[in-house]
């Protein structure tokens, strides 16, 4: 089969000053992707700032022979997300991929936590994709064509202790995604998650081995977030990567038992094994999927 190329394709890239955003940036231009890298500048825990960073990117892909532009926008500032939209539109007219990839740590556990870590921490991965998506939604409308990948993780997805307020960005954002790969069917528009496992900033104070951080190179995360990109992408995808290993991850629903309209609290407890057994569990592609099944259980089916 070809080679996966996006000649004439205009990307772009959160968080991609370094890491895993820088990866994704270098291997879509590689590839003939034009690329808007999108780097605030700011340290781990979203302090600070400057656009340096990103512009050191853009470089590397000038000297590979590629076209980028370098935008020091915040994910979570309204203009800021609208400039870098302009940006791409007045150098090349058009956008077909965003890579929400953006991210910050304020990792404690819940009892010491303020509500301002779990808020900024919230609108940095959510609101830091939702509204990128949103400024870039119309114009990938208009065109019949858009691919969108958002950045999720094995810690909304299962659970980390010290990262509440990550997690539930995190698997907000799994949300996110399964409902607007419904919005973007008819408008050839494809949504899907990579959730990475990776050594970067974001993971360096967590003690791993030197040989184990050697295995867990961001660029062996990029190719799945490539193909996510590509022509040839599924929809409403959770793809998990790390250490060039590959898996899905998906929501599944057990058959469960229908226990009537009388059913009692005690009814649930007794029936426990039966409501949670594996056999014929299912990945919805809806929520309408999971009400026909009650209608289906109600019927007797």
């Amino acid at each position: 089969m070809a080679d996966i190329r996006f000649d004439g394709k205009v990307a772009i890239v959160t968080g991609a000053g370094g890491g895993l955003g820088r990866q994704h940036a270098l291997e879509l231009a590689r590839r003939g992707a034009k690329v808007v890298v999108n780097d605030l500048g700011g340290s781990v825990d979203g302090s600070g700032g400057g656009s340096e960073a990103a512009h050191k990117v853009v470089e590397e892909i000038k000297a590979l022979g590629g076209e980028a532009i370098a935008n020091g926008s915040s994910v979570t500032d309204d203009a800021g997300v609208a400039r870098m939209v302009k940006d791409a539109m007045d150098h090349w007219g058009r956008i077909d991929i965003l890579v929400a990839n953006a991210g910050i740590l304020r990792d404690k556990s819940f009892a010491k936590m303020e509500l301002s870590d779990f808020q900024v921490v919230v609108d940095v991965h959510l609101m830091g994709s939702v509204k990128p998506a949103k400024a870039v939604w119309e114009i990938m409308r208009e065109q019949n064509y858009g691919r969108i990948v958002v950045t999720t993780s094995s810690t909304g997805l299962y659970g980390n202790f010290g990262q509440t307020n990550y997690g539930a960005a995190k698997l907000g954002l799994v949300g996110f995604m399964n409902s607007l790969k419904l919005e973007g069917q008819k408008n050839n528009i494809h949504v899907n998650a990579i959730s990475p496992v990776a050594a970067t900033r974001m993971t360096e104070n967590l003690g791993m081995p030197a040989q184990v951080l050697e295995q867990l190179k961001p660029e062996y995360v990029t190719p799945g977030v490539v193909f996510l990109c590509s022509e040839d992408a599924p929809t409403g995808a959770v793809l998990t990567a790390g250490a060039g290993a590959f898996a899905l991850s998906r929501i599944v629903e057990t058959e469960g038992v229908y226990l009537g309209h009388e059913a009692t609290v005690e009814k649930v407890r007794d029936n426990w094994e039966k409501i949670t057994d594996a056999a014929g569990q299912q990945a919805y592609l809806n929520g309408g999927e999971q009400t026909a099944k009650f209608f289906r259980k109600m019927q007797g089916g």
